[in-house]
This record gives structure tokens, C-alpha cells and sequence, in this order.
């Protein structure tokens, strides 16, 4: 019998080793998996590389998981905003290394991922400091840059409702990069509000197929104890 279902977050975060890269959903503060990432500070472990829109808002989430000492390495598009404190803090003290990847670059290198391409043509970034050192190409008279699928050890995402299958659905906005993660990383662990029945989620609905979950482990929102 498939059962995907995790009994606590420290229980399905352990397998985490230091030097992991991990992929964390979330537009800003819009599905973010806070209680998947304090479990994650809770547990200790340090050169960890992370992928993710931004670089954490004020002290919460993944700012906190960056205060914390643990990432050596941040992959995103936007680290810096009004909130930001904690990613320029450590940047200008040379304490994290930054790679700088346009919106649009750093979702398609994640679904080539996914999608097991050895590699994409994009025309953003062409003739700026971001392709220096890059293969270029003129294709059907357009610039293209060469760039690499972005890969992870683990996923760490939040959904709205899962089944024990893995299947995932989400709330509104909080949909943004879980989907692609879920493809690009070795081990998915989703976060979600509710553990549906088998057959109750509208097959229509679903996003995330089960496939690309290997843990689901329902949380109560800030509180970030396992139901």
C-alpha cells in the first residue's frame, strides 16, 4: 500500500544531511513552507544551497533559515527588497554566495529539470554581465544563451490539500514554483493544511501528481506540530 504520509516534520527532515541543495516553494511570503523550514533550522544542518524566488522577508521563513547560519549559497531572482535585511547582511560580510538567475531563467532551468533536458536557449540575459563566460548562439536571427537545468536534492513545498498517494492541490497564488520543484528534486516533502481521502480530490484539481512526491505531512499553520 502507497502511504506517503509523514508522521512529524522532524521525522521526514532528518534524511537532510549538510551540503544538501534544496529547492523551497514560494513567491515571497506566498506559499512558503514556514513550518517545513524551522523544522529544518531545528535540525541543525549547515552548507546547505537553496533555490528560491527571493531571499527571504524579514526575519521570517527562509530569512530566518539564512540568519541561522545554515545556507552557504543562495540560487534566486530577487534578493533584495525592502525587507531584506537578513540576505544583505551576510552578502556585503561575504558570509553567502549569491548566483543571480532572471525570473523567467530560473523556472525554466528548473522545468528542464524536471523534464530531463541537458540544457535550454534563452534570449534573457543575452549581451549582460549575467551571460559573461556563457556558450551563445543566433538562432533564426535571435541571441540565445546557454543555460544549464537547475537541480535538487530536495524539494520542500507547500500545498493546500494532499492524499497519502502524494497527489498535491493548492490554494490560489501559493501554486507559484511547488509545481516545478516537485519535478526538479530528487525527494519532494510537501507541507499541506489537509490529508484528503483517496478519491476525494477532484482529479481536475490536481496539480502535483503523486509521482513526484515522496512525503506529505500535514501541519497546522504556525504551529508547525505534524496532525
Amino acid at each position: 500500500m502507497i502511504d506517503k504520509r509523514a508522521g512529524s516534520l522532524t521525522e521526514v527532515l532528518s534524511q537532510i544531511k549538510d551540503g544538501s541543495t534544496i529547492m523551497i516553494g514560494g513567491f515571497g511570503t506566498a506559499g512558503q513552507p514556514a513550518e517545513l523550514i524551522d523544522g529544518l533550522i531545528e535540525l541543525g544542518v549547515k552548507d546547505l544551497a537553496i533555490v528560491n524566488n527571493n531571499a527571504g522577508n524579514g526575519d521570517y521563513g527562509l530569512a530566518k533559515l539564512l540568519k541561522s547560519g545554515a545556507v552557504r549559497k543562495i540560487i534566486c531572482s530577487f534578493p533584495r527588497q525592502s525587507d531584506s535585511w537578513v540576505f544583505d547582511e551576510l552578502y556585503h560580510a561575504g558570509k553567502i554566495e549569491l548566483e543571480l538567475v532572471p525570473q523567467g531563467n530560473l523556472a525554466c532551468r528548473i522545468q528542464a529539470a524536471g523534464m530531463g533536458l541537458g540544457a535550454v536557449f534563452t534570449p534573457t540575459g543575452f549581451g549582460t554581465l549575467l551571460a559573461e563566460g556563457k556558450e551563445t548562439r543566433h538562432i533564426d536571427g535571435k541571441d540565445y544563451v546557454l543555460e544549464y537545468p537547475i537541480k535538487a536534492d530536495f524539494a520542500l513545498i507547500k500545498a493546500h490539500q494532499g492524499d497519502r498517494w502524494g497527489n498535491l492541490v493548492y490554494r490560489k497564488s501559493a501554486r507559484n514554483f511547488g509545481p516545478i520543484m516537485a519535478m526538479a528534486a530528487d525527494v519532494t516533502i510537501a507541507q499541506v493544511s489537509e490529508i484528503a481521502e483517496l478519491g476525494q480530490l477532484d482529479p481536475e484539481h490536481i496539480i502535483t501528481p503523486g509521482i513526484f512526491v515522496q512525503h506529505v505531512v500535514a501541519v497546522n499553520a504556525g504551529q508547525g506540530e505534524a496532525q
